[in-house]
């Protein structure tokens, strides 16, 4: 059997022997771009160097990234689908190309030394062309080269073999995805049929050759990367034989804690195991943005719980994620951990009793024979959109509201509620969409002088309120910044002018902004700040405001605090327990 730390060592000490360098494992909470609220893949913390900035370590890199994923998490339930998932990738800035970014993968997986896969057991899908890029033939050829026959090379189209941009505009290019056969007993089919799901993906190649306009252009890009994925759960499960991705060893003592492995067991597996990493990147449930989804996860797993007869069981089934992934430094802190969880389970375990009696109060109505009273003549049928809501309200699953009503002989109107359910999911998208848009994705001029004035607004904070604040976090759009910090007070009115003041002091002065390339303990050394709680690789990035500021950043930055314009702070707010929150502009 490989464990999960021994396939994330191979991977590593592979592409540090094709000279590459290894990066740090970033928050699961981008730090300045609101284009996502979560970190979705590895590329994520990488975006300032794929658009052409340098890297402290260099054109070749090599890391895991943690991450969450939300858009399908109603597939969630199946063999092969997580909301958090760790994925390995290895980068190439404007170095290497298709020939020897396949040539890696394909040396990798099937190589004796690494992880020896039955090459006569892989296919590969490659971008099909269309009016914004060609045929990929240069991929396929390299495919041919290393014996892949031409049955097993599917060309699909933009939906399967395109990535990016990651918001409206930026980079981005064809993909070529590698898939293996799983099923142990029948033959492996000559031809690829990418429908058939015992072909499960296990690495994607992405090309970014292109950059996204406004105008829906695609432009060659002077650098071409190479950005690649391949997921340490999906891969597990192929390396140990195993059809079901929740039987390898980072899923199956939680399963085991549940009970026994079926859907409702890898819903309340998968959606704890993010929720616990979501809180250990500093995340509470509320009501808003990241702590929505937490909020929404948590009570996703109490409900299903419940289905099974499971009750106050959160805490006895988290146990085990923190030993699975005891390499972790922020899961550290089990106690607290364990404790929001505990007290949102309980929350919402109050919630469900009331929804309880709004759920018999909708029986009641449709069939009051069953409590004793005259029946009314009417349909024994709850309606899609009383469903929605008991599920929107409640949090309570379709197959409850079905079970419970199935008990007085009363059907669901299941289309209809689908209906509602995805019309719901559209609006969520579009306010998505409109909330998280643009951000230093994609270095727009706004964007870049409001995270400079971050910088300051991090320095005048220690200055006024304590030397000990450090940053948790700040996310920047067009409109505005929004910076968290440690602080365990709301701040007075004549507090908010003197940061305001000082920050327009030093824009006044016409500060330079430098960057400087250091060593990490350099960094420190010299008197460089760095976000609390992150990583940061062994060469950084130092960015200095004149003699007023200085912080370990991956960019960008305008040239002089001349270019930015009059700061405002237009509200001062809790974040979470001990950590406040800015939101301010540049006028």
């Amino acid at each position: 059997m490989i464990t999960r730390k021994q396939l994330i060592q191979k991977y590593i000490e592979f592409f540090k022997s094709k000279n590459h360098k290894e990066i740090p494992n970033s928050s699961l909470i981008p730090k300045e771009d609101p284009t996502v609220l979560f970190t979705t893949a590895g590329m994520h913390p990488l975006v300032p160097f794929l658009l052409g900035q340098k890297h402290p370590l260099g054109k070749r890199l090599v890391g895991v990234q943690r991450c969450i994923r939300t858009g399908d998490i109603d597939e969630v339930g199946d063999e092969t689908h997580h909301t958090f998932f760790e994925m390995l990738g290895n980068w190439s800035l404007g170095d290497y190309w298709k020939k020897e970014a396949i040539e890696y993968s394909f040396e990798f997986l099937t190589s004796k030394k690494w992880l020896g896969l039955d090459k006569n057991k892989i296919a590969v899908s490659v971008f099909s062309g269309d009016k914004d890029s060609p045929k990929d033939i240069e991929a396929e050829k390299v495919w041919l080269s290393l014996g892949i026959p031409k049955e097993r090379i599917a060309f699909l189209g933009k939906k399967d073999n395109w990535w990016g941009p990651a918001g409206e505009t930026g980079p981005c290019g064809p993909d070529t995805e590698i898939f293996y056969w799983r099923d142990k007993e029948l033959k492996v089919p000559e031809k690829f049929n990418v429908k058939d799901k015992r072909w499960v993906e296990i690495w994607n190649n992405v090309f970014m050759e292109y950059n996204k306009t406004k105008e829906r252009k695609f432009l060659s890009l002077s650098q071409k990367n190479v950005d690649t994925g391949m997921g340490v759960e999906r891969t597990l499960a192929v390396l140990n034989n195993l059809t079901d991705n929740y039987q390898t060893e980072v899923w199956k003592p939680i399963i085991d804690k549940i009970g026994g492995i079926n859907e409702s067991a890898r819903i309340i597996a998968d959606h704890i195991k993010a929720s616990v990493f979501i809180i250990s990147d500093g995340i509470i449930p509320s009501n808003k943005e990241q702590g929505y989804v937490l909020r929404r996860l948590i009570r996703r797993a109490v409900r299903y719980g419940n289905f099974i007869g499971l009750k106050n069981f959160i805490a006895n089934v988290s146990e085990p994620i923190f030993e699975v992934y005891n390499d972790y430094q922020n899961l550290k802190d089990k106690k607290n951990i364990l404790k929001i969880l505990t007290d949102e389970e309980d929350k919402f375990n109050k919630t469900i009793e009331q929804g309880e009696k709004e759920l018999m109060k909708v029986i009641r109505e449709i069939k009051p024979s069953a409590f004793g009273l005259k029946d009314k003549d009417k349909k024994l049928l709850i309606n899609g959109k009383t469903a929605f809501l008991l599920y929107q309200s409640y949090g309570f699953p379709l197959e409850f509201i079905q079970e419970t009503a199935e008990r007085y002989e009363i059907k669901v109107d299941k289309k209809e509620f689908e209906q509602e359910l995805k019309k719901h999911q559209k609006l969520s998208q579009t306010a998505s969409a409109g909330k998280f848009r643009s951000g230093l994705a994609d270095t727009s001029e706004k964007t870049t002088k409001l995270h400079t004035a971050t910088h300051l607004l991090n320095e005048t904070l220690r200055k006024i309120l304590s030397k000990d604040v450090k940053q948790r976090g700040s996310n920047i759009t067009p409109e505005r910044l929004r910076f968290d910090f440690t602080f365990d007070r709301k701040l007075t009115s004549e507090e908010i002018k003197k940061i305001e003041d000082l920050v327009n002091e030093k824009i006044s002065e016409d500060l330079e902004v430098t960057r400087e390339e250091m060593s990490l303990k350099k960094a420190f050394g010299s008197g460089a700040h760095g976000e609390f709680g992150a990583k940061y690789p062994e060469k950084v990035s130092v960015y200095s405001i004149g003699d007023f500021s200085k912080e370990i950043c991956a960019g960008p930055h305008v040239k002089n605090t001349s270019e930015l314009g009059k700061f405002k702070i237009i509200k001062e707010e809790s974040s979470s327990a001990g950590v406040r929150r800015i939101k301010a502009t540049l006028n």
